[in-house]
């Protein structure tokens, strides 16, 4: 390759990798999916504009790159995969995975059969590929949805699990398809389900214990964690595909879900690192596969092709669900938003597009139609289901409440005072501590607690945070608040974490100070401490409220900072979002706002010390 084509392709990576991250930014911004602007980027960059073609740029290595990649998103998937979390769902999730999924497959087929008159052997595969839901859409999905944990819960596993099944129910078909059909084809596609399923289980289960063991025995030092299990996953997922073509996908997903579920193995970080890949791996192929797509077949589908994904979205998902949920605990409202959300996502349009290349050096007529319908019915899916999926939740009553509420760590004098004051402007509050006689003296002000460490295994699977977005660390142990930080950072994100200090910052000397990576933001000021709140109410003080308008306004606060020693603690605004006040929070109080302070004894008027 010429120098200049050179550097020509490295400028598209690297634009690939710009906007691709523009994309998920804007997505997160508008709380969509990244899905629906990726797709769009890649079709104006691929078949509008023809600046991108994956297949000149990329050659052979496109589908092996495609297949590595749908194997680390669908790692990083299983590694969420928590059995604890679908305790009591069990039996809905095995019929989803299997009735449910049946009764998807039969119905898509046969609507692709009515609606386009495909062969039957396509109408099958197609049926085989639309089954599939996927992490990839259904993580962001939830995000912005926000329902209860048991749909959640039930959508992740469905989604994760349903990958490698539907991969592995369109090998079975395409196997059968080469074979010409008959009893010997039967007998083939019976021998290769065996063989997926046995050495997907065997090199997955395998492979998850002996990392497990490594791991708890530390045989591998902490910075080759993230290689390692990257190595695995790219070892695992191409030593089963030798054995067996296309059962890569269920070792991956079984040894992400034996990782998960092995105790005494943290995973944590290599999670962390996973995600961070899986966000750039899922955001390059769907601009790749999406630039690959034919607009003119895409277009030659016509109307017929819309009736399919309506038989998939009103027909086949809904039949599915009422199928599976049968004599489970789902009330009626949940069993419907089941209904709705089955977001089609990367797997399904890289499978589609692996079969329908080799269908087509097979010499089987019609078969680059499928990556026109599959994109069809993911499009469709992911558009009707975002712009919908949160209003129906909030309708039907099965959606969380806004992340408003605060979880305090530490139920002691001054975080009874605190979060009494914020439950009085209808701020949810849960107060979690280890000491009986804070947590009793909570209850008996009508407080809300939970009577154990807050980063313990039960706490993980009984500490309800449905409408928590804020975490506040008050305990009077300085190692307590950061190990809570730590904790927390990871659900709520490292703004919403915030900790009292111990001692006043200027007090601390540097070697004893916390990493400011590890502390959280600081609560109140660096100057404020437990033991200067707790005087102040041992003394009589009261935390009051005052509102503020246009004839007192905050600049006029601030002028009676010389003259009182009240203690500015948060500001809640016109629509009624909590403020904390502290060196690292920038906003400045209007008209209409409330402030909530700490009054001294015998101080008539609340003032805001600058910060």
């Amino acid at each position: 390759m010429e120098h200049g084509g050179i550097e020509q392709t490295v400028a598209l990576f690297a634009a690939i990798f710009v906007i691709s991250s523009l994309c998920q930014w804007f997505a997160w911004r508008v709380k969509l999916p990244a899905i629906i602007f990726l797709l769009l980027t890649g079709i104006v960059a691929g078949p509008v504009l023809q600046l991108v073609s994956p297949d000149e740029i990329m050659g052979d290595l496109l589908f092996p790159f495609v297949s590595l990649s749908v194997a680390v998103i669908l790692f990083e998937g299983s590694l969420t995969l928590k059995y604890r979390e679908i305790c009591g769902m069990q039996k809905v999730l095995r019929n989803m995975l299997t009735i449910g999924l049946c009764v998807t497959w039969a119905i898509t087929t046969l609507a692709t059969r009515w609606a386009l008159g495909f062969d039957w052997e396509l109408c099958f595969l197609f049926g085989a590929v639309s089954v599939v839901t996927g992490p990839t859409v259904i993580a962001p999905m939830l995000r912005t949805v926000r329902p209860k944990a048991s749909i959640a819960n039930i959508l992740r596993w469905e989604g994760i699990v349903i990958d490698p099944i539907g991969a592995s129910l369109a090998v079975l078909v395409y196997e059968f398809i080469i074979a010409g059909g008959g009893n010997d084809a039967i007998g083939s596609t019976i021998q290769t389900f065996g063989l997926i399923v046995l050495i997907g289980f065997a090199i997955g289960a395998s492979g998850g214990y002996l990392f497990g063991i490594a791991l708890r025995r530390h045989i591998i030092p902490e910075y080759l964690h993230n290689l390692s299990a990257l190595a695995l996953v790219f070892g695992t997922f191409a030593l089963s595909n030798l054995l067996q073509a296309e059962s890569g996908l269920v070792t991956v997903t079984v040894l992400g879900m034996w990782l998960a579920n092995m105790p005494r193995v943290d995973m944590e970080g290599i999670l962390d690192f996973k995600e961070s890949l899986s966000v750039l791996l899922i955001s390059l192929l769907f601009i790749i596969l999406a630039s690959r797509l034919d607009l003119v077949e895409f277009t030659q589908l016509g109307w017929p092709a819309l009736l399919i994904f309506l038989a998939i979205q009103f027909l086949a998902r809904p039949l599915n669900i009422m199928i599976s949920a049968c004599g489970s605990s789902l009330t009626w409202p949940e069993r419907h938003l089941l209904a709705w959300i089955a977001p089609r996502g990367i797997v399904a349009a890289a499978v589609a597009a692996l079969f329908a290349l080799k269908l087509e050096q097979a010499g089987i007529a019609g078969a680059s139609s499928l990556v026109s319908l599959t994109f069809l019915v993911i499009i469709g899916t992911v558009l009707l289901q975002s712009a919908t999926a949160r209003p129906i939740a909030l309708w039907l009553g099965v959606a969380e409440p806004e992340p408003r509420g605060i979880l305090f760590v530490g139920a002691n004098r001054v975080a009874r005072a605190i979060a009494k004051s914020l439950q009085e402007h209808d701020f949810r509050v849960l107060l979690a501590d280890a000491g009986w006689e804070n947590i009793s003296k909570s209850r008996m002000e009508d407080l809300p607690t939970y009577f154990g460490s807050p980063i313990s295994d039960h706490a993980d699977r009984h500490l309800d945070l449905g409408g928590i977005g804020h975490m506040f660390a008050l305990s009077r142990r300085q190692e307590h608040n950061v190990n809570v930080v730590l904790h927390y950072r990871i659900d709520l994100g490292a703004k919403k974490v915030f900790a009292l200090q111990i001692q006043a910052e200027d007090q601390i000397a540097e070697k004893w100070k916390v990493a400011e990576k590890n502390r959280g933001q600081i609560l109140f000021g660096g100057h404020i401490t437990y033991a200067a709140l707790e005087d102040i109410l041992d003394l009589g003080g009261q935390i009051k409220t005052t509102s503020l308008s246009d004839s007192f306004n905050y600049e006029q606060w601030q002028q009676q900072q010389q003259q009182r020693q009240s203690i500015a603690l948060f500001a809640i605004d016109r629509k009624g979002v909590l403020h904390v006040f502290g060196p690292e929070q920038q906003f400045t109080p209007q008209a209409d706002w409330q402030l909530i302070s700490l009054v001294p004894a015998g101080t008539d008027k609340v003032i805001i010390p600058l910060s």
